[in-house]
């Protein structure tokens, strides 16, 4: 079974060179050779993840050396794959959600020119991403994660002759690399006091290192997950990411880039079990972002800004989980699973209200359009239901378990992370039904306008190839919480990540623990309660209200995320790179070429000396002569 392991990025990554270098030929079969290789790569995955379920639990870890890879010195590493219950839980989230967002944008890009283009830049992005998950060293780790932000970068700014998606593209490129370079700093200090990146090596001696060393790898560490999964302080990218196309929104909000942080967190869970402190800054980070994320999404009119928003903050939840250490690890892993079901189909149901609504996003145009699109409605509420963590569907299963281990840490960690999460969660409530009720209930307002092209609005339920992968999301996003709790996930998780360890302090505040699951639902309902009553009972007016309140004016500009960015990183760092090319061309080049003229004017003058003539000669040895007496008349009489 280990020789197949190798397929399940090959696969993808072979459909994205055939289909960028077939060229023109392949425009009308293109696409399925991308959706193909996607399903085979899943189907290779459930062949593993069997194999591997009928091992006993300490044999399912296997690292599979597949050749040399770099060699150098002391430094040798292998491109190898590490096959366990992680890994091949993110195996089976990639490429299944995956595989259904290839069927999707077959139907959603069906008029796109670029069809083909999409399709191998979608392989690239899902094969770089099971590198990533499925590496044994922290090497093969950065391959995926660099291949994951350059096929993001090709992603985003897919609508190449549109201004914003080329500045959108930028800006998660660039934002990304900030990340990165913390990623890549904490893996030369591994290198430097370890002497190995291999996984199994690196954490059997992990606690060699000072626990300054320590915590100073987990920072950095850390820094490269909030690049990648859009947290504080590096999430403004991920909203402007809604440029691409909605597939690209699902499959990068979803499944798979901003999944790639609380990865590393829970790969990387032996370093930090030896820093409380550095698990206390992953909570705190996971705690600030996930109400940034909320409070954010409750302004905004662009369908998919809040969906992103709404991303952001439950990224924020599984960034908290896995902050709270052995308590928390599965829990994180837990929320990706179910999140991955109910955002992914969130994100296309968006896509097909936009497929039927002249790619408007504006939900001030819509309304009333649950009659007009009834999968796509009864698909989407679910998807919304389980956001909100209606009971027993998919995210009341595992917020809410993330929550009750929150209050459950001790003193004021409790407090802090139990209430923000909780309002989180009211305010998530609050966002989602403003969605629901602006888009599909209330008065057509798209009859008495036109749409952005100059066209009218003519809504209609998509095609089969879209609302299939609808459907099929939606059942994971009614069952698949009580299914992943009752099958034993966190049983097959703990090879990976250790046995949950469930904590016995009191609540917050003496709450006791059977409390916690009303507190939130009584929030999640008051949120409901007051969307329904401030945007169901009010008419909605086409142009959005510029006289607001000074928190609603801060949401609608990300919280000022943008400027304090550019104030306090750009600008700085534009200062600082135009003193550096000064101070290079001026000081390092300047003295360089300083000495340079100095030299050849010098001999150019030296040169003039030499002028041929004889008595020219006799004069300068005469001189010379008549120098050297002098000073030996000098040294005698002195």
């Amino acid at each position: 079974m280990n020789a197949l392991a190798p397929l399940l990025f090959v696969l993808p990554a072979a459909g994205a060179l055939l289909n960028f270098l077939v060229g023109k030929r392949g425009n009308a079969w293109g696409h399925w050779v991308g959706v193909a290789t996607v399903l085979g790569a899943f189907v290779v995955g459930l062949v593993l993840f069997f194999d591997t379920l009928g091992l006993a639990p300490e044999a399912r870890t296997r690292d599979i050396s597949l050749f040399s890879w770099i060699g150098s010195g002391t430094l040798n590493i292998d491109f190898g794959i590490r096959l366990d219950p992680l890994s091949l839980t993110f195996v089976l989230l990639i490429t299944g959600v995956g595989s259904l967002i290839h069927i999707y944008s077959v139907g959603y890009m069906s008029h796109d020119p670029g069809r083909r283009r999409f399709f191998a830049q979608l392989n690239l992005f899902v094969a770089a991403m099971l590198i990533l998950v499925l590496g044994n060293n922290f090497v093969m780790l950065y391959l995926g994660w660099e291949g994951v932000g350059l096929a993001s970068y090709l992603l985003i700014g897919f609508y190449q002759d549109r201004p914003s998606a080329a500045t959108a593209a930028k800006k998660a490129f660039l934002m990304n690399r900030v990340g990165d370079v913390g990623l890549a700093i904490a893996i030369f200090l591994i290198w430097l006091n370890l002497g190995t990146l291999q996984y199994s090596e690196v954490f059997a001696r992990i606690g060699q290192l000072s626990g300054g060393t320590i915590l100073a790898i987990t920072i950095l560490l850390l820094l490269g997950a909030c690049g990648k999964s859009g947290q504080f302080p590096l999430q403004s990218w991920l909203p402007d990411a809604m440029e691409g196309p909605t597939p690209v929104s699902a499959l990068i909000h979803a499944a798979t880039m901003v999944t790639a942080g609380v990865y590393l967190i829970a790969r990387t869970h032996p370093i930090y079990d030896l820093t409380e402190s550095g698990r206390l800054v992953v909570s705190l980070i996971g705690v600030i972002t996930l109400l940034i994320g909320a409070i954010i999404g409750c302004a905004y009119d662009d369908i998919k800004k809040v969906l992103a928003y709404s991303t952001v903050s439950q990224i924020g939840y599984m960034i908290l989980a896995v902050g709270l250490g052995p308590a928390g690890y599965a829990l994180g892993i837990f929320h990706l699973l179910t999140h991955g079901f109910f955002k992914a189909g969130l994100f296309l149901g968006a896509g097909s209200v936009m497929h039927a609504m002249n790619d408007d996003v504006n939900m001030r145009r819509f309304g009333g359009l649950a009659r007009y699109m009834p999968i796509t409605f009864v698909t989407f509420g679910l998807g919304y239901l389980a956001l909100i963590g209606f009971p027993f569907l998919s995210g009341y299963f595992s917020k809410d378990a993330i929550i009750e281990a929150a209050f459950a840490q001790e003193g004021w960690k409790g407090w802090v992370f139990g209430l923000a999460a909780a309002l989180a969660a009211g305010l998530t409530a609050f966002y989602m039904t403003r969605l629901v009720i602006m888009t599909f209930f209330g008065k057509e307002r798209w009859r008495d306008i036109k749409a952005p092209d100059g066209h009218d609005y003519h809504p209609h339920e998509s095609p089969a190839t879209m609302t299939v992968p609808m459907i099929v999301l939606a059942v994971g996003s009614v069952f698949g919480g009580f299914v992943l709790s009752t099958i034993g996930l966190y049983e097959w998780l703990a090879p990976s990540l250790g046995e949950l360890r469930e904590e016995t302090a009191t609540p917050a505040g003496g709450m006791p623990h059977s409390f916690v699951p009303w507190f939130v639902l009584l929030l999640a309902a008051l949120g409901v309660l007051i969307a329904y009553l401030t945007v169901g009972r009010r008419p909605t007016p086409l142009e959005r209200p510029e006289r607001v309140s000074f928190p609603v004016r801060a949401a609608r500009k990300d919280l000022y995320a943008n400027a304090i960015n550019e104030t306090l990183i750009a600008r700085p760092g534009v200062w600082l790179t135009r003193g550096l090319v000064f101070l290079d061309n001026r000081g390092v080049d300047g003295l360089v070429n300083g000495i340079a003229a100095g030299l050849g004017g010098g001999s150019g003058r030296l040169r003039r000396l030499q002028t041929g003539f004889v008595r020219s000669y006799a004069l300068s040895m005469l001189g010379g002569g008549v120098l050297v007496v002098a000073a030996l008349l000098a040294v005698r009489f002195s």
